[in-house]
């Protein structure tokens, strides 16, 4: 399971970095989420996938899961989508201010580098 996941985190990382290097900020938004994600599928993968109990400690209880990695995740979860959102409503208020959403035009050029 975990070399499954291991593939499908680099798959995350390879399509996010592929991504952020466009010059679309729509498709930078995108990779940056993307990146997110995988970043989060890798502390989920680093703790281990163990199918185990609460970590509650009782008497004879042995296999329990860590809290940890889990918390971390929901925190980093809440704050890649406090960024997103942030990263959209600049996006939006760029494209009103310059009429479009590409990179390289948004920095005063009249080039068109396409």
């Amino acid at each position: 399971m975990e070399l499954l996941m291991s593939l499908l985190i680099g798959l995350m990382f390879t399509a996010g970095v592929y991504l952020i290097l466009s010059k679309n900020v729509l498709r930078i938004i995108i990779g940056t989420a993307i990146v997110s994600h995988g970043a989060n599928l890798t502390l989920l993968t680093i703790g281990g996938i163990k199918r185990g109990n609460a970590p509650i400690l009782l008497d004879g209880l042995t296999l329990f899961n860590d809290p940890i990695p889990q918390a971390l995740i929901l925190t980093a979860i809440v704050i890649g989508f406090a960024v997103t959102a942030l990263f959209l409503v600049v996006a939006y208020r760029a494209y009103q201010e310059n009429g479009t959403d590409m990179v390289n035009r948004t920095r005063g050029n009249d080039d068109d580098d396409d």
